[in-house]
């Protein structure tokens, strides 16, 4: 189910009315049946790979709890390999198959119709998230869920389920054991993030869209000028795609009194690519850094283990984005750009010049530009793709120019999610509002219902994180 969908406009209101009106103890049953829903709108049969996943590690955290020794690790083997194996099977047989059949100069497989392998929306989220529970139930950080019922409900949960914010069992599991009475203040910040979600996805990010299609769809039909201001497009779409995403998963949890972890903080406010990934899709850079990272050592090793770490970190993150060349590249561009600051700030004198007020502003555009320009892998439909975007941003203006096809009016939206932005910096939309009178909240309220109804997008696209 989409989030900026009638459908959903009913549901929400509906399941948050019943969690109230029944017994707490009886609550995980509604959450469940709600999330099953919610998920089998997209397709019904995949519900299932879901069930496998949590009995998979409902069973695994249970005997890993109640081993010693290699027992431990065995079960926690079967946790990984069952996830993984899952996601692998979905996600990257089809990469993994065809790769080798250009390599190898084979047509393995050929005969299955691989290509009919279809992604299960959201995989990647339900496996790690899923996964660090067995992880920590294996590190002794947690004690494993005796009840079946609340773990399905920490993997299925329908706010988060299809797209993050990925959340640890320490976190939202044991808040879906409590008892969670109403509160006005609970149902009021939940309906801002919303809102806000909603103007950001539908206003934003849908109204940017065709923009972005039409020049990768036809790169050698614009000039750089017109290849520059899609990329552009492109760096807002994402954001407020999946920040709405969100923010609004977030808000639909806070109904309940349920409190998800906060996934962005403006990233295009970082002045450097280490700064961006503390700010962009913050639940998987942890995910990363507390599983794979330090796990391989992290920072506290010499140099050259240092770098190699950072740039596996980087490319396996993208490799977890899609089963794409583009993607690794994306991931590993990062990567490198991360080790070339983090070598440049060693410099004498660099780190105390990149504090002044103006290095800030120029650190900031560099970074926006960089990260600008490495969207293009992971937006490209292929390397084919990505070569035509760059290309014709680089080449002079050709004589077959045809120029953006968009309203000019899409800009209000856009120039006044900008506003907001520096607005709620170190802050969140919720939080920000109900500091002002109540003049101003109504306000806000009654504008951004007026731009949902008034600039929404002509066409409604999915979250462009669901297909991961």
């Amino acid at each position: 189910m989409l989030f900026n969908s009638v459908q959903f406009l009913f549901f929400l209101p509906i399941v948050v009315a019943l969690y109230y009106l029944l017994a707490p103890r009886l609550r995980w049953i509604l959450l469940f049946a709600a999330s099953c829903y919610f998920y089998m709108v997209f397709y019904p049969p995949y519900i299932l790979i879901l069930f496998a996943i949590v009995l998979i590690d409902y069973f695994s955290g249970l005997l890993i709890e109640k081993s010693k020794g290699a027992r431990r690790k065995f079960f926690l083997l079967i946790s990984i390999i069952g996830n993984i194996g899952l996601l692998s099977y979905f996600k990257y047989f089809n990469f993994f198959l065809t790769s080798w059949n250009d390599i190898a100069g084979t047509d393995i497989g050929m005969t299955f119709e691989i290509e009919f392998i279809l992604l299960p929306i959201g995989l990647s989220f339900h496996t790690f998230q899923s996964l660090s529970y067995t992880i920590e139930v294996y590190r002794g950080n947690q004690k494993a869920e005796r009840h079946i019922g609340y773990f399905a409900n920490y993997v299925l949960f329908f706010p988060q389920m299809v797209a993050g914010p990925i959340e640890r069992y320490e976190r939202l599991g044991n808040q879906l054991r409590e008892t969670h009475p109403y509160r006005y203040e609970n149902i009021s910040t939940g309906f801002k993030l919303v809102l806000y979600g909603l103007f950001v996805k539908m206003c934003v990010a849908d109204n940017l869209a065709p923009i972005v299609t039409q020049v990768y769809e036809h790169p050698e039909n614009f000039s750089p000028l017109s290849i520059f201001l899609a990329l552009v497009a492109f760096s807002l779409q994402i954001y407020a795609d999946f920040y709405g995403y969100s923010t609004i998963a977030i808000g639909a949890a806070k109904m309940m009194g349920i409190n998800l972890m906060d996934n962005f903080r403006q990233p295009y406010f970082a002045v450097n690519i280490r700064d961006f990934w503390q700010r962009w899709h913050i639940s998987l850079s942890t995910w990363f850094r507390d599983y794979v990272f330090i796990p391989m050592g992290g920072s506290r090793v010499n140099t050259f283990r240092f770098m190699f770490n950072i740039l596996v970190l980087f490319t396996i993150s993208g490799f977890w984005h899609g089963a794409q060349y583009t993607f690794l590249i994306w991931g590993a561009l990062h990567g490198i750009l991360y080790l070339m600051e983090y070598f440049i700030n060693k410099i004498p004198g660099v780190n105390a010049l990149t504090k002044l007020p103006v290095a800030k502003i120029f650190l900031g555009l560099k970074t926006f530009l960089l990260v600008t320009f490495i969207w293009i892998f992971f937006r490209a439909e292929n390397m084919d793709n990505a070569k035509g975007i760059i290309h014709g941003l680089f080449q002079s203006a050709q004589p077959k120019d045809v120029p953006l096809d968009f309203r000019i009016w899409i800009l209000i939206p856009v120039f006044l999610f900008f506003i907001l932005e520096i607005s709620i910096v170190k802050s969140r939309f919720d939080a920000w509002l109900q500091n002002r009178v109540v003049f101003t909240r109504w306000f806000s309220y009654a504008v951004l219902i007026f731009c949902i109804l008034l600039f929404s997008g002509i066409k409604s696209y999915e979250f462009i994180y669901f297909k991961f």
